[in-house]
């Protein structure tokens, strides 16, 4: 009888099931290895691409960062990037001498603060298009007051303001 606390290999998985698994299109995830935010566990002897619960995992952290929050592609390998050069900070604080453990602090130190940097850049472009959102909100919100309190609505200087308002018609 097989003790079945002893793990076995890594369950793989085709494109076609990481896909069903993710939510993502066979596509996205072929390009997400062309562009280098993602690299197969494994190739299968028919060269089929076979992935792992990191690759998954990796997936899911990527497909938020671009659906989510709107990063570029650009953004997302920079901060893939940082995540694994700070795993190999770690190690380097851990195993090194005072030099090393401060030349990863320095190293970590920049990177976070990159991060911090494209975090706000980020926020600030969020904040700017709540702003215009909740604008054109009480724009037409006035607007539709206007007609229910029986009057026309005012076609002041917010009726040329671009943007995705609903202009009532006359």
């Amino acid at each position: 009888m097989a003790d079945s606390t002893v793990p076995g290999p890594p369950r793989l998985l085709r494109i076609q099931e990481v896909s069903a698994e993710t939510g993502l299109t066979p596509r996205s995830i072929r390009y997400y290895e062309e562009v280098g935010l993602l690299a197969p566990a494994a190739r299968s002897g028919g060269a089929y691409r076979l992935y792992d619960a990191g690759d998954l995992e990796r997936l899911r952290f990527i497909a938020a960062l671009r659906m989510d929050a709107g990063f570029s592609i650009a953004e997302i390998g920079q901060l893939l990037e940082d995540e694994q050069e700070r795993s190999r900070n770690r190690v380097r604080f851990r195993q090194g001498d005072v030099a090393e453990q401060r030349a990863a602090l320095v190293d970590a130190l920049a990177r976070i603060d990159r991060q911090i940097q494209t975090l706000e850049r980020k926020r600030s472009r969020l904040d700017e298009m709540l702003a215009d959102a909740r604008e054109r909100r009480a724009h037409n919100q006035a607007h539709l007051d206007d007609l229910e309190a029986g009057r026309d609505p005012d076609h002041g200087p917010h009726a040329a303001t671009p943007g995705l308002a609903l202009e009532p018609v006359p």
